[in-house]
């Protein structure tokens, strides 16, 4: 063959145009069984069809953690306000507390008071009635939390008790304040038995329920006022009321008092410890920081004494030490005490005498067991 030949033949080759087969790429196929190549990112990566579960499960737990957070806020917000709202109320019964105990003061003062006479005595009592009915009207007036609706109703029970005894009181001593029938005493004991009865009403009804209320709601920091109206007994007893009138209707006929009047010292003892001080021989008294004196009065008369001042005193040489106490009250018989101390610097290792003195009351003509003298010695211990 001529080589000529052989080059005519590659020449027709090369010149001769690719077809259409050769030009397209060859298409793998899937294998059958096989994973595909879009189902996953890698060998170690979870499948793409997982990964809106782990957003919406990451979704809610992000509003779970919020519903959580606004709750606690929430119930923080709420138990604050509920602290608030029973402080706020209860702040406001203190102050009708304390104006009504003060009232209740006030009422004992008037009974007690030397020289009083029955019409005077009347008017001062509806006086102090008026001022009760004000704190009734306040208590009214009070928007107390719910839960304390009940014991804001006792309260007002109480105050109204306060008015009606005193309102009574009144009454009867400007209905015949020379009135010289026992009746009378019982009229008057009855009424201040409904004095007796609002500190009951206060303390039962009120006060222990409220506070058993607070602590079932978990408020605390907040105290429930009290209110005592009557702070002396012997004040409200049938007797006491008899020998009252007896009293006033002394002072009503503008007479010299009569019937047996007096008073005497019974004896004298020392804070802390009770030692009796002897008037015949030197007392050795150890002056602590508490130091007082307790001094024991009876009252040796038949009728009741009122306003009796009792006098302490220390002789030393730079100033003598005087303390004065009141003994409010006290019926023929009966034996009280009055405590004296806040007695300050006492003249230490040197003698001296303490000295106890009973003011004289209306009628009193024996005088001389009005008066005691005690040699003492102050020591450090």
């Amino acid at each position: 063959m001529d080589p000529r030949d052989d080059d005519l033949h590659f020449d027709f080759f090369e010149d001769e145009p690719a077809t259409t087969e050769s030009q397209q790429p060859r298409t793998r196929l899937p294998r059958r069984g096989g994973r595909g190549t879009g189902m996953g990112r890698g060998a170690g990566g979870p499948p793409q069809g997982f990964t809106p579960i782990l957003r919406l499960l990451a979704l809610l737990a992000i509003v779970v953690a919020l519903l959580v957070f606004f709750g606690l806020l929430l119930q923080s917000c709420a138990s604050t306000s509920k602290h608030s709202r029973a402080a706020s109320y209860f702040d406001k019964v203190g102050t009708i507390a304390k104006s009504s105990e003060d009232n209740g003061t006030a009422v004992a003062n008037a009974l007690i008071t030397p020289g009083a006479k029955a019409t005077d005595l009347a008017k001062t009592l509806s006086t102090h009635a008026e001022q009760e009915r004000q704190n009734v009207a306040a208590a009214e007036s009070l928007n107390p939390p719910g839960r304390f609706r009940d014991e804001n109703q006792r309260m007002i029970d109480a105050l109204q008790l306060r008015v009606s005894g005193v309102q009574g009181l009144a009454d009867t001593f400007a209905a015949n304040p020379s009135s010289k029938t026992a009746g009378e005493a019982t009229v008057l004991s009855e009424q201040a038995d409904r004095l007796l009865a609002s500190d009951v009403v206060w303390d039962d009804l009120f006060k222990e329920p409220s506070a058993a209320e607070l602590k079932s709601q978990g408020i605390s920091g907040v105290t429930v006022p009290d209110s005592n109206f009557v702070s002396n007994r012997d004040l409200t007893t049938e007797r006491s009321m008899a020998l009252l009138l007896t009293r006033l209707r002394g002072t009503t006929t503008g007479g010299t008092p009569t019937g047996l009047h007096g008073t005497n010292i019974v004896e004298t003892k020392t804070l802390p410890g009770g030692q009796t001080l002897s008037e015949t021989q030197t007392n050795t008294v150890v002056a602590t920081t508490g130091l007082a004196f307790v001094i024991t009065i009876q009252d040796s008369g038949d009728s009741q004494e009122v306003g009796i001042k009792v006098t302490l005193t220390i002789q030393k040489p730079q100033g003598a030490i005087v303390r004065t106490k009141t003994l409010d009250l006290i019926n023929p018989g009966q034996t009280k005490s009055v405590t004296i101390g806040d007695l300050g610097q006492v003249p230490f290792a040197q003698k001296t005498n303490v000295n106890v003195d009973v003011a004289p009351v209306p009628g009193e003509h024996n005088t001389a067991n009005n008066r005691a003298s005690y040699p003492v010695i102050f020591s450090l211990g």
